[in-house]
């Protein structure tokens, strides 16, 4: 019965949206009859509670809760001006937060939003990583190919080691791999990128290919020079 409920609210809600310039937004009279309050009176204060709450998460409250005036019919062809508001899904959200729990339609619109948080970090999450498994997987390329650079110059793996503990130093401003590791208690058998932010993956990648770059270069000005038939070539 409560899932059947807060089915019909999930329709009802997404078929008041509103679009305005691309983005999303509810009147307020509509989100009133949702949410059960029969009186704009007393959904209005539920409004200024909802306002206050967004004002105290440091969110400017003009840009999820815009007044706008509407014009309405009345009998005998007469018109009269009421107050509104187009709001965001925050602020649809803040609302049903603040609005009175003893009402059927606030308690499952709590439970409506609470589940769209949900889903929303999980996407959110999902995409992060993505990036980072993406950034994991550049790394490792750029690392490979350093590696068989390096190595055709008649670097072993320790010499090799060396190099990107130098980079590690230059990225970790002084800070080796090894003293990286112990500083965030990250086993010596485990690779320092598989415990870095994807931001940092991505810094150390850059500067594995920029090391790349510059030993290509090395490699290339090494044969310049060399004439064959009178003319330079490069390897």
């Amino acid at each position: 019965m409560e899932k059947a409920i807060i089915s019909k609210l999930t329709k009802n809600f997404e078929d008041y949206a509103n679009q305005a310039d691309g983005v999303e937004f509810w009147y307020a009279r509509d989100l009133q009859k949702l949410l059960g309050y029969s009186k704009w009176e007393n959904f209005a204060m539920v409004i200024e509670k909802a306002k206050e709450a967004c004002k105290n998460s440091n969110q400017e409250v003009e840009d999820h809760f815009p007044e706008v005036r509407k014009t309405i019919p009345m009998p005998k062809g007469a018109t009269k001006e009421i107050e509104d508001y187009m709001l965001t899904r925050y602020a649809c959200y803040l609302i049903a937060q603040n609005g009175d729990p003893r009402k059927e339609q606030i308690a499952f619109a709590q439970s409506y939003f609470a589940v769209q948080t949900r889903k929303q970090e999980i996407i959110e999450e999902r995409i992060a990583l993505m990036e980072r498994f993406t950034a994991r997987q550049k790394l490792v390329d750029s690392e490979t190919e350093l590696s068989k650079l390096i190595y055709e110059r008649g670097v072993d793996e320790q010499g090799f080691a060396r190099i990107r503990s130098k980079g590690d130093q230059a990225l970790f401003g002084g800070f080796t791999t090894s003293m990286m590791k112990n500083k965030l208690n990250i086993p010596k058998s485990k690779p320092l990128a598989d415990f870095l932010p994807t931001v940092t993956i991505t810094a150390k990648n850059l500067a594995t290919e920029i090391t790349n770059f510059n030993v290509i270069k090395m490699r290339n000005f090494a044969f310049l020079g060399r004439q064959k038939d009178g003319k330079p070539f490069i390897y």
